[in-house]
């Protein structure tokens, strides 16, 4: 597994979390859908492929550091990086619903959050059975590169608007439009995804480029909480600035203790909780 998730940039831990485990991260899902924080939003709001994002609640830190300390990650994530330490970043929340919303756009991490380094790990926790044509898909190695911009998330006619845009400095590459080009060739990428049961966890290196993850008439409802994390080659990689998006080198999160790191220093806050 540590070899895949090298080599691939992602890989699926059947049965990383026992049933109490998994019921303390429902609790903790239901309980971030009924209390949004400020960076709350739907993507591609009032439209079929409308999805509830939220990233980062502070109202949930103080929670969320306390549930680590009784979930596997620390443990599980060092043997699959093979580093000394764990720290635990922060949580992400995805709700779609109604049957009829159509796939999230492909992106990477990286285009939006200041990391470099191979230690990172986004735990994708999924509350149903998940049929394969219903999950997350991952180009497989594109963590290796390149990062390309950002989408906006805003402009589902176009999933691939740039977020930072031509005048960020240094400018990123605009991100492929990978469904027009699978859609006139089914083999221009190759990607990776999983079928997974309840208590299964899909670790991603945030650097991959993934997407997806529909809901249809078959499975109608995804509920996921995704935990993120990162080790010991873990970095600091400024974002691009003057962007159009509003970022700046810090990006959005945690920017006051974003400020105090430099290019290249190891990632690292008294903010995070270290697990390891």
């Amino acid at each position: 597994m540590s070899k895949q998730f090298r080599e691939d940039g992602a890989v699926l831990v059947k049965n990383a979390l026992d049933r109490e485990q998994l019921s303390r991260c429902r609790e903790a899902f239901d309980w971030a859908v009924a209390n949004p924080g400020p960076a709350a939003f739907q993507i591609f709001n009032g439209t079929e492929h409308q999805t509830h994002n939220d990233n980062s609640n502070p109202k949930a830190k103080e929670k969320l550091d306390a549930l680590m300390t009784t979930l596997p990650f620390g443990k599980l994530l060092s043997e699959l990086w093979g580093s000394k330490h764990v720290w635990y970043f922060a949580e992400e929340v995805f709700l779609k619903a109604g049957g009829k919303t159509g796939r999230s756009p492909w992106h990477q991490d990286t285009s939006y959050l200041p990391w470099a380094g191979e230690h990172w790990a986004n735990a994708w926790i999924t509350f149903e059975s998940l049929p394969k044509k219903n999950a997350l898909e991952v180009v497989r190695g594109s963590h290796r590169g390149p990062i390309y911009d950002g989408t906006t998330f805003m402009n589902p006619d176009d999933p691939t608007e740039p977020l930072h845009g031509e005048h960020a400095v240094p400018p990123l590459p605009r991100l492929p439009d990978i469904e027009a080009e699978r859609a006139r060739d089914p083999n221009a990428y190759d990607t990776v995804s999983f079928a997974s049961e309840p208590g299964d966890v899909l670790f991603l290196h945030p650097g991959s480029l993934h997407g997806g993850a529909p809901v249809d008439a078959d499975f109608p409802e995804r509920h996921t909480l995704v935990f993120r994390f990162f080790g010991d080659d873990a970095t600091f990689r400024a974002l691009p600035t003057q962007s159009a998006g509003g970022y700046d080198r810090n990006g959005v999160l945690f920017v006051k203790e974003m400020a105090q790191l430099n290019e290249g220093e190891p990632f690292r806050s008294p903010v995070f909780r270290q697990l390891i």
